[in-house]
């Protein structure tokens, strides 16, 4: 028994010895922090880390630029240093954290500006030199968009104005008195910051803009004047970008929204990668490890498939962090899905043939789906209309399954569908049956007419009595009858309209025997006039609508029998359009616009000619904006003479052979149209 019980008691030592000595060999393989000591050389940091144990390589490391940190990973390393975070204040650094998360250890230092940094391994401790970089390689939060210039004169702002973009974008404009004016942008929170440095604010200005109403990124612009400038708040919603320029004394900035890519770890509407720069040196490390740096840095949430694995070298600096998880992705031929706040990485193949499975469960689901039968009531729009939308062949709303009936005196729908697919049908129907927007087009035709002319004309003739009788000629008595008359030039006047006055004289001799009548007329006139045409209709949005007014003309024409019988032709004012009014508020028309006048001047044996103005045109205008479509400018000159032969063209007394007329006639047609959107809210009271 004695025996026994030495045995036993030698076995419990031996396995006690056992014990010890795998806790010793357990506690030799971790690692701990004993001291960190800081001190500054000029303007290098050195940084000394000492370990219970020396290091065996250097450890992975990363840097980030915004805020500037440099961290070191140590594995199998607890902390001994009996704290967390220690501030040191050494050069441009500011304080060290100290993290360990179970047996491994993250000792992050925290730095004014971004540094770099060289690393040894001295005995049991790590040296760590940060030097300051040469240049600044990151933008700081301030955006200096133009440096001030001294002015003589003071500069203030004139104006700020806003108006919508043709993308959606919000655009503020600020009107200088002088182009050197110093301002600064950043982005602070939620909303973007503007500082004009030494620019004044008139009281006027200073005031805040509520510019919901023009749909943009942009809520409110709120102008203040602070110290000896001024500042510009702008409050944006949703995501958004920025971009400012200046053309003189003119400065822009637009906000512009940006549609959320799912594909996209950053979002924005400028190309190439984005994300904040980081710098990693990592060493035969784990993809997973790598993984889970880049989602701590960013704040991403990531989810990592158990299939990923394997190990990989990366030694990058200062590149975006969504081209350093693009990199990772395409080394290890991962791909990755981004809902939200939430990144699921996996290998290609595994998420292609998940996404299969998924759509394939989607169909099989969709074919064993209960049917549910929906009413739709259409308000605005023949329902007619909505079941074509459903079941057209090329691309149908509804399932194989699916149905549409309709009642035409109720303009009601009947769909019979799974619920997924009577969803669609409903937020389908809530966009296409609203309410036509109205449009007031009014179309003014202006006639403009300039007439000139000048007529000049002159008859002579040689008059003898035959019987003389002095005594009655002193009395004066009518010699008309007694009288012989030969009318040498008859060339008068022959003017468009109206008369022509006259100027006659008589030539007689001394006895009354022999007489010389002239008659000289003349007319000259001068016209103008303008004939006003101003048509106006009203219709909805893409509806064509036609208002015309005139009367019709009778003719004759032939029959296939050989008799003849009476045809009408329209000679009408008239206005034919279809409007189109566009997501930024403009309106596009397609105008057919017709005058038609009986001509007074030009008849044929079939009946009267008509003059035609016709103008066929497609046109984009704002709304109340006028624009002219069309413009005839005509002008006729004519100067014609009639001359005796030979007469005509004595010098000096030529004239009195001749008959002139000049005419001078201008004529121009223009046509305005000017298009109005009627706002839903009006009403007549």
């Amino acid at each position: 028994m004695k025996q026994i019980r030495q045995y036993l008691l030698g076995l419990v030592g031996l396995v006690v010895l056992l014990a010890l000595g795998l806790v010793n060999a357990q506690e030799s393989g971790t690692n701990t922090i004993e001291a960190m000591s800081v001190a500054q050389q000029g303007s290098l940091v050195n940084v000394r880390i000492t370990f219970k144990e020396p290091l065996k390589s250097l450890p992975p490391a990363f840097s980030v630029t915004t805020p500037p940190r440099i961290a070191f990973d140590f594995a199998n390393t607890t902390n001994g240093l009996g704290k967390a975070s220690e501030t040191y204040n050494e050069g441009d650094l500011r304080s060290a954290n100290i993290v360990q998360v179970e047996d491994r250890t993250r000792v992050v230092l925290n730095l004014m500006k971004t540094m770099n940094y060289e690393a040894s391994i001295d005995g049991r401790s790590l040296l760590l030199t940060l030097a300051p970089r040469a240049t600044a390689e990151s933008a700081g939060p301030v955006e200096h968009f133009a440096k001030g210039r001294q002015s003589e004169v003071p500069n203030a702002i004139r104006d700020i104005s806003f108006r919508r973009g043709k993308d959606g974008e919000g655009r503020i404009t600020v009107d200088l008195t002088d182009a050197n004016a110093g301002i600064d942008i950043r982005q602070q929170g939620a909303s973007l910051i503007v500082d004009f440095v030494k620019v004044s604010l008139p009281e006027h200005l200073r005031k805040r803009l509520d510019v919901t109403d023009f749909a943009t990124p942009v809520l409110t612009v709120n102008t203040v004047s602070k110290g000896s400038g001024a500042r510009m708040t702008i409050t944006p919603r949703g995501l958004w970008e920025h971009n400012a320029y200046q053309t003189d004394s003119q400065f822009v900035i637009e906000v512009k929204p940006i549609i959320e890519n799912p594909n996209k770890l950053v979002q924005g509407t400028r190309g190439g990668y984005q994300g904040e720069k980081l710098s990693l040196n990592f060493q035969n490390v784990d993809v997973r490890r790598l993984l889970q740096v880049i989602g701590e840095f960013t704040g991403m949430n990531m989810v990592v498939s158990d299939s990923v694995g394997g190990s990989i070298t990366l030694i990058l600096k200062d590149v975006p962090w969504d081209q350093a998880l693009d990199i990772i992705m395409q080394q290890k031929g991962l791909d990755m899905r981004k809902n939200g706040n939430v990144i699921l990485i996996a290998p290609r193949e595994e998420l292609a043939t998940k996404e299969k499975l998924e759509f394939e469960a989607k169909a099989q689901i969709s074919d064993l789906e209960p049917l549910l039968t929906e009413s739709f009531q259409m308000n605005y729009i023949r329902a007619e209309a909505v079941q074509k939308l459903l079941v057209d062949p090329k691309q149908t709303l509804l399932s194989k399954r699916g149905s549409a009936l309709l009642d035409d005196r109720s303009n009601m729908m009947f769909v019979k569908d799974t619920p997924s697919r009577l969803d669609d049908v409903r937020a389908m129907i809530a966009k296409v049956d609203v309410p036509a927007r109205q449009v007031m087009i009014e179309a003014r035709i202006v006639e403009a007419g300039d007439s000139f002319a000048k007529n000049l004309g002159i008859r002579l003739s040689w008059n003898q009595a035959n019987r003389l009788d002095t005594a009655r000629i002193g009395n004066a008595r009518d010699l008309s009858g007694s009288l012989n008359s030969a009318a040498s030039v008859n060339l008068p006047a022959t003017p468009r309209a109206g008369s022509a006055g006259l100027l006659s004289f008589t030539l007689y001799n001394q006895r009354f025997t022999q007489f010389l009548s002239a008659e000289i007329s003349a007319l000259e006139a001068d016209g103008r006039g303008k004939v006003v045409s101003s048509p106006r209709v009203m219709t909805a949005n893409q509806v064509e609508a036609l208002i015309e007014q005139g009367f019709e003309l009778p003719y004759q024409v032939a029959t296939a029998s050989g008799a003849t019988s009476i045809a009408f032709r329209k000679a009408n004012l008239s206005l034919k359009v279809k409007p189109q009014i566009t997501p930024d508020g403009k309106i596009a028309m397609a105008l057919d616009i017709n005058k038609d006048t009986p001509s007074a001047s030009f008849t044929t044996g079939a009946g009267i000619a008509i003059d035609t103005r016709h103008v066929k045109t497609e046109v984009l205008v704002d709304n109340g904006g006028t624009v002219v479509i069309g413009g005839i400018y005509t002008q006729t000159t004519r100067n014609n003479t009639q001359r005796i032969p030979f007469f005509g063209d004595l010098p000096y007394i030529g004239w009195l052979f001749k008959n002139r007329e000049v005419i001078d006639d201008k004529t121009e047609l223009l046509v305005f149209v000017t298009p109005r959107i009627i706002s839903e809210n009006l009403s007549v009271r």
